[in-house]
């Protein structure tokens, strides 16, 4: 599987509309906590590259630093994880959003029926709920708002533990962003993962460009 790296996947969805997270990339330790001091704590480290899919798993994403100690630390620790296997490496900082709902969504490419738009519940509830609905592309806002109407768990889309309501405009801009990629068969599927709601509005914390194979 051929990827852009984060940074590289957050400037494609980010051109599209996709509201994404402040973020910043650096070489070194000391460069990315100066991109933290200039975005603000608390902040997210990652290893940023091509070849890196999944960083969770690895161990290669750092929450809720509140420090430039903290920062060129973990910034150190990232950079002593990567492996020959990652290929060229950088650290992507990011500020930290803060919300109590999850949402996925994405772009995938159907055999049978061609590009689609996700959505889905994400999360700790996104294995209990499993609510995930699709759209055809070419999405329009009308789409857009019935795809989000589909999702059966839609009390977690109205006011929820003293924040407002899901913005769905502003969750409709982030779909019709991501059926827009669908023209770009350079594009195999976008992943947006997690979509934290922030004073009900979607913002990317993640983001996962795939590329189609070469012919």
């Amino acid at each position: 599987m051929a990827t852009f790296s984060e940074s590289d996947s957050r400037r494609v969805v980010a051109t599209a509309g996709v509201v994404v997270s402040g973020w910043a990339v650096a070489p070194d330790p000391a460069g990315a906590a100066d991109e933290a001091a200039r975005l603000g704590f608390p902040v997210a480290a990652k290893l940023c590259g091509p070849e890196i899919a999944h960083k969770t798993e690895r161990g290669l994403v750092h929450l809720g630093l509140t420090s430039v100690a903290e920062v060129e630390a973990a910034a150190t620790e990232l950079l002593a994880a990567a492996t020959p296997g990652d290929g060229d490496v950088e650290l992507l900082v990011s500020t930290m959003v803060s919300g109590n709902r999850e949402l996925i969504a994405g772009l995938v490419r159907d055999e049978s029926f061609g590009p689609c738009v996700m959505l889905g519940i994400g999360g700790v509830l996104a294995e209990a709920v499993a609510d995930v609905a699709f759209r055809l592309t070419p999405l329009d806002r009308g789409d857009a708002h019935d795809l989000i109407a589909s999702l059966r768990t839609q009390a977690l889309l109205g006011t929820f533990r003293g924040e407002p309501a899901v913005d769905r405009e502003a969750l409709a801009d982030t779909l019709c962003a991501l059926g827009s990629l669908a023209h770009d068969q350079t594009i195999r599927s976008v992943d947006l993962n997690p979509l934290i709601i922030s004073d009900g509005r979607p913002i990317a914390v993640d983001a996962l460009v795939e590329l189609a194979d070469a012919t």
